[in-house]
């Protein structure tokens, strides 16, 4: 055999704990042929880190990637907020983390799913996350709801398959779906890449500018690449020639100097507008028509920097709508609330209590280290001898505010468990069908026909399938016919 040109040059690496290691190369044996000795550290340290070296996948969100860059203000909104971030100006560093939605760690990026968008940056004033997707609404408006969507979206107990069925029961069983799942089975389905889809905040979040006036907004990432998407069946040829296709994409992009960018933008809703406009304005499963609240451009992002360790810096990046900075805060909206919890409490168990202490969580330096969150698994930073119990003596400071909170909202009656009350034009099927008959085009809803039946024809359920023509009839009365004629044709 012969030998390899360019043999590679040893050196020297080191164990966990930063002495060097005998080699990288061979166990410890008994003589060359002989059993292996427990006692190789080196071997034992190995294998063991090896055994644990995948954290458990995100529940939702498994399948994605990301990368760095920076939020550059272009416009005045000092008069709703004045959250440092964003004030004319600004420029400030992020982290944006794309994904799937139902899909595996190995399951292809170009299956139709609606797509995550989380950004997190490190602002002056702390960590400030918004936790989105490509499209303006979501499944459900109550957070009860949540894990019984995802699971009606993953596999079957019985055979491990995903499952037509169970899927389509859950979404016609839950109407208030139909307006995202309309969003899903149109164009939005299929982004051709993450460089050419948009990305929204969905939820309605609270600004507050600095004479203490408070608004509702949303926030809007329009991609300058264009929208571009791909047919069912690119989608699917894509999907068997290369599952990480998004994920190369980007990379692939960003290396080339050819950074994604997209307008940031908000709409802003005056604080007394939410108790009497037409549609609940914290219901994630509805829009506010732009006609009623007009984008106001904020800012440029921009993605320019690729991370230098994926694990380290993507799958270990934990974002959170509870992280908020002055002049920003959360809503009414159930499902945001939900979230608030649940978010950092699915990185506690899935990285570790203190999560927020890996680098790519971390706030800038400087900012935010007085803090009373102590010990647990993998403590790295500390506060040494400081008093450990607010309030002391010793002089440690301690946050201390009393009375009514900047970002909070008023709320009275009894404790109940119950929908939004309905406002003027609510109902779960209206908005939906607005897309339908006014925003998509004839082409659109040719594609959006076949997709939806296409999606039907693995559903066995007589019931399921009953109740699907239904939904989809409530939607818009033509479209429901179209994809019924096109379904039982193919029986």
């Amino acid at each position: 055999m012969s030998n390899m040109p360019h043999p590679p040059t040893p050196g020297v690496s080191h164990t966990a704990a930063g002495a060097p290691a005998d080699s990288d190369r061979n166990s410890l044996s008994v003589g060359s042929n002989g059993p292996l000795l427990l006692h190789d550290v080196r071997l034992v340290e190995t294998l063991a880190h090896f055994n644990r070296e995948r954290v458990p996948e995100r529940n939702p969100h498994a399948k994605g990637s990301g990368a760095f860059g920076t939020l550059e203000i272009t416009n005045d909104v000092s008069a709703y907020t004045k959250a440092a971030l964003f004030q004319p100006g600004a420029n400030t560093d992020l982290v944006l983390r794309f994904s799937t939605v139902a899909g595996e760690q190995g399951s292809p990026d170009t299956w139709r799913d609606v797509r995550g968008f989380a950004i997190k940056f490190y602002t002056d004033e702390g960590n400030f996350d918004i936790v989105g997707n490509n499209t303006p609404v979501f499944f459900l408006r109550d957070p009860m709801k949540f894990p019984n969507f995802i699971r009606s979206q993953k596999r079957h107990p019985a055979t491990g398959l995903r499952n037509a069925d169970m899927q389509w029961d859950f979404w016609t069983l839950n109407p208030e779906s139909a307006h995202q799942v309309t969003y899903l089975m149109g164009e939005r389905g299929l982004p051709r890449t993450w460089r050419h889809m948009n990305g929204y905040s969905s939820h309605t979040y609270m600004w507050i500018n600095e004479a203490g006036e408070q608004f509702w907004v949303k926030y809007h990432f329009h991609t300058n690449q264009g929208m571009e998407f791909f047919s069912n069946e690119e989608a699917e040829a894509t999907s068997g020639s290369n599952a990480d296709f998004h994920r190369q994409d980007l990379f692939e992009s960003i290396e080339a100097g050819e950074f994604p960018s997209w307008k940031v933008s908000v709409q802003v809703m005056p604080y007394a507008d939410a108790k009497d406009y037409r549609y609940n304005p914290f219901d994630l499963t509805k829009t506010w028509p732009h006609a009623d609240y007009p984008l106001i451009e904020v800012g440029t992002m921009t993605l320019n920097r690729n991370p230098e360790n994926f694990f380290a810096q993507i799958e270990q990046a934990a974002f959170s709508p509870g992280n908020t900075v002055p002049g920003t805060g959360v809503s009414p909206d159930k499902m945001l609330l939900g979230r608030v919890f649940a978010y950092n409490d699915a990185h506690r168990a899935r990285i570790g209590t203190n999560f927020h202490q890996i680098p790519v969580n971390k706030p800038k330096a400087g900012v935010g280290g007085n803090t009373y969150l102590f010990d647990g698994n993998m403590t790295v930073e500390h506060s040494g001898a400081a008093p450990v119990s607010a309030p002391n003596s010793f002089g440690r400071e301690y946050a201390d505010n009393t009375g009514p909170m900047h970002d909070g909202w008023e709320s009275d009656g009894e404790m109940v468990r119950s929908a939004y009350a309905l406002h003027a034009d609510d109902d779960d099927f209206g908005q939906a069908g607005t897309l339908v008959r006014e925003v998509f085009n004839d082409a659109q809803r040719e594609a959006f026909v076949d997709t939806v039946a296409g999606a039907l024809s693995g559903v066995e359920s007589i019931q399921v399938l009953e109740r699907a023509f239904w939904y989809w009839k409530s939607v818009d009365e033509t479209i429901g016919q179209r994809i019924e004629d096109k379904v039982r044709a193919g029986l």
